[in-house]
């Protein structure tokens, strides 16, 4: 069963962060993102810029509307996303829990329903 593991947390900006005091924090990323490649849990990683780089698409009433900047304008941003691939929600809880981002965010698991992969849909869930 395929789990995204969605990072949530203030960005190191909001909190005062430097680049110097960011590597403790990219170091132990690096460590935990290894274990679960070593595992053969890992479908994929990604580290998000700051929500200050995002933009925004709707379309609501047949208008199209684009933004600068992130919709929801909240403390704690979705700065990451793990995918992994485990037997259960105990196994994807149990890797969160290893995240470092439960030091100081809130980790979403949320299970993959669908997926597009070789040209089509295949439903997970």
């Amino acid at each position: 069963m395929r789990y995204s593991l969605l990072l949530n947390n203030p960005e190191p900006d909001d909190v005062g962060l430097s680049e110097e005091d960011m590597a403790p924090a990219r170091a132990a990323f690096d460590a935990y993102a290894r274990a679960l490649e070593d595992a053969g849990v890992l479908v994929s990683a990604n580290i998000l810029q700051t929500s200050g780089a995002s933009t925004t698409l709707t379309r609501r009433e047949g208008t199209l509307q684009v933004q600068d900047g992130p919709f929801a304008d909240t403390k704690d941003k979705l700065n990451g996303t793990f995918v992994i691939d485990v037997p259960d929600l105990d196994a994807a809880l149990a890797w969160a829990e290893k995240c470092p981002a439960a030091d100081y965010g809130v980790i979403e698991i949320r299970p993959s329903a669908i997926e597009f992969s070789e040209g089509r849909w295949n439903v997970l869930a």
